[in-house]
């Protein structure tokens, strides 16, 4: 497995455990945060053993050759902007466009935050992955005798394969789904995870798997 230069803006739940697992398969990883020297930066970056870094958006996306966007969906398009030119980057959303009381999704059907995302990062490849399962589940992904599946979509084949292969650095089997369109049916499908976990208290200690005979 190559080993990649990863930026990932957001130092959240998702962000965070990104990074720890990517770490452990031995990618470099910078967070892209507004205040890289605040209070919230230092934990998570001391969290990590000190073997992540983090700096502002514009300076984690210069020197990465792959960037994740893992901030809530109302800070997307202001931290891909801040980025600077995404052109030639991978980047992979993992956002999700959740209403505040998370009831639904606050786009869909005829676009995508994937799709969003992708207008925004003028010629970089994006890919949507890591948004159909809670974050605690990164480097977690068995259940039982089976494998939680990571479902990705994008229209780049080479950066496809890059991010197929930090699925399986996150424990979960890879499923291509096809052209970065199809966020339209990640983004349903995360909420549904979402509304069992939350709404229906189920808790996070479940994911989906495809079948096939």
């Amino acid at each position: 497995m190559a080993k990649y230069s990863i930026a990932i803006l957001g130092a959240g739940n998702v962000g965070a455990n990104l990074a720890r697992v990517w770490i452990a398969a031995g990618h470099e990883v910078t967070f892209g945060l507004p205040n890289p020297h605040g209070e919230k930066a230092r934990a998570v970056v001391a969290s990590l053993g000190g073997k992540a870094r983090a700096a502002v958006n514009k300076e984690a996306a210069a020197s990465a050759q792959i960037v994740a966007l893992c901030v809530p969906w109302p800070q997307a398009e202001a931290a891909i902007k801040s980025c600077g030119s995404l052109a030639g980057k991978t980047l992979i959303d993992c956002t999700n466009p959740l209403a505040p009381d998370l009831s639904g999704l606050t786009i869909g059907v005829t676009t995508s935050a994937g799709e969003e995302v992708a207008t925004w990062a003028a010629g970089a490849a994006v890919v949507k992955a890591f948004n159909t399962i809670g974050a605690s589940n990164f480097g977690n992904a068995q259940f039982g005798s089976q494998r939680a599946d990571g479902f990705y979509c994008g229209d780049d084949a080479a950066s496809k394969a890059k991010v197929r292969e930090l699925i399986e650095a996150a424990g979960f089997d890879p499923v291509d789904v096809g052209p970065l369109r199809n966020a339209r049916l990640l983004e349903p499908l995360a909420m549904l995870w979402i509304d069992l976990a939350v709404n229906q208290r189920q808790g996070a200690n479940h994911a989906f798997k495809l079948l096939r005979r």
